[in-house]
């Protein structure tokens, strides 16, 4: 029986570390020797066509996500508003280009001298506008092409020509791509890295959906760090192989009655990014209240599972824009509504980031509607993905323990 309130580590930490490492070295070594082309990705762009044409992948987000982690972005950020960003635009981007304008990265401890240079550059629109001018600074400095996928945004219902629009785009930069790649496009390669891409997927929102069992065997806190491999290498082997580790040993948890948080007597649902610089923190502070973060919108993201190999081009577009973020706020509450009810949410935190307005859901009453139909309270904290300067811990931390408290005399009185 577990006694104390601390984090419990999962053992698959170790071997996230190997498969990310791997990643990042293959990058490294395509880098150097040029003996494979770099291709630049959006986190949800179309990863599977690039993997399949021989590329090495190279994720911007990631990257954000890691400088944000180090707890150095906001020392980056002002040197991209320095050269004409705006501090109100997304901090992934300025922080990454700020770092890219001061010559550091985080991969200087994998060997890099300085972030991969691409070859081209792909990106979906699926997310936000700021990954074309983000990819457009990139493509000016090295004077490589770049090329875009554009999915609608705030859609209501996926019509058939909002898939065969995009399945259309999706046909469209292959011969763009065929210029600079090393190989043709092949059919069966396409088939597969989607059959892959499609199991890794599924594998992921079986890890998430652990989470569904009273005590949850994983947090948040985790599937934030864990999502490395289903974001960065989606359509490889890889991926799917990490994941199968990491779902058996939270099935192991499950029945050996391991929890995630030790004494878990709440659960709630993160709305919104992670705050990357207090990310540790959080999952200490929850876990310290004896509550479990069981479930979020963020790590809910990469769940592709409608990938289909045998209609690769049609079920890309359907699962690239059935993509949560890109969905109108009445899909949005439906989604939610759903994910309350199968993972037992006591409450739910909406994180309103101050550079990622479409990841912050809070802005326009869905909040309000969505607890007058399900009773379930809420609680919002303003902060941001990676610029720190937007962050107050102490409020945080006072409205977080109040929160908690006001829960469990509800849930326990």
């Amino acid at each position: 029986m577990q006694e104390k309130s601390e984090i419990l580590k999962l053992e698959s930490v170790a071997n996230l570390r190997i498969t990310m490492d791997d990643y990042f070295s293959r990058l490294r070594i395509a880098d150097q020797t040029r003996a494979k082309k770099i291709a630049y990705c959006s986190s949800v762009g179309p990863a599977e066509l690039l993997y399949s044409m021989g590329f090495e992948v190279y994720f911007p987000e990631n990257h954000g996500a890691m400088l944000g982690a180090s707890k150095k972005a906001d020392t980056y950020i002002p040197t991209a508003v320095a050269h004409g960003f705006s501090p109100d635009i997304c901090s992934y981007l300025t922080s990454d280009i700020g770092a890219f304008l001061q010559n550091e990265t985080p991969l200087q401890r994998s060997g890099f001298t300085a972030v991969p240079k691409p070859d081209i550059l792909v990106y979906n629109t699926n997310q936000c506008r700021e990954v074309g001018d983000w990819f457009a600074y990139y493509a000016r400095h090295f004077g490589v092409p770049v090329l875009e996928i554009n999915t609608p945004l705030y859609i209501n219902k996926l019509s058939p020509s909002i898939i065969t629009s995009v399945a259309a785009q999706f046909q469209e930069i292959i011969p763009e791509l065929e210029k600079v790649a090393s190989q043709k496009f092949d059919m069966d390669k396409f088939r597969e890295a989607i059959a892959l891409s499609h199991d890794g997927c599924v594998l992921w929102r079986q890890v998430l959906e652990t989470a569904k069992h009273i005590p949850s065997p994983i947090t948040f806190f985790d599937t934030a760090i864990h999502i490395g491999p289903i974001v960065v290498m989606r359509g490889t082997h890889y991926a799917v192989d990490y994941y199968k580790v990491l779902l058996a040993e939270l099935n192991q948890r499950i029945k050996n009655g391991v929890s995630a948080v030790p004494n878990e007597r709440l659960r709630l649902y993160w709305d919104g990014m992670p705050l990357w610089f207090t990310l540790g923190n959080h999952a200490k502070l929850f876990s310290r209240l004896n509550t479990c973060v069981v479930a979020s919108t963020y790590s809910n993201s990469w769940m592709f599972d409608d990938l289909d190999a045998s209609d690769p081009f049609v079920s890309s577009a359907l699962a690239y824009s059935k993509l949560f973020i890109v969905r109108a706020d009445k899909e949005k509450e439906q989604v939610l509504e759903k994910l309350l009810e199968e993972f037992s949410i006591d409450g739910i935190i909406y994180h309103e980031s101050k550079t990622c307005p479409r990841n912050s859901n809070n802005r326009y009453g869905l909040q309000n509607r969505l607890q007058k139909r399900t009773k379930i309270p809420f609680l919002e904290i303003q902060g941001d993905l990676n610029d720190a300067r937007c962050y107050s811990e102490e409020q945080s931390i006072i409205g977080i323990e109040t929160f908690v408290q006001q829960l469990i005399h509800k849930k326990y009185k």
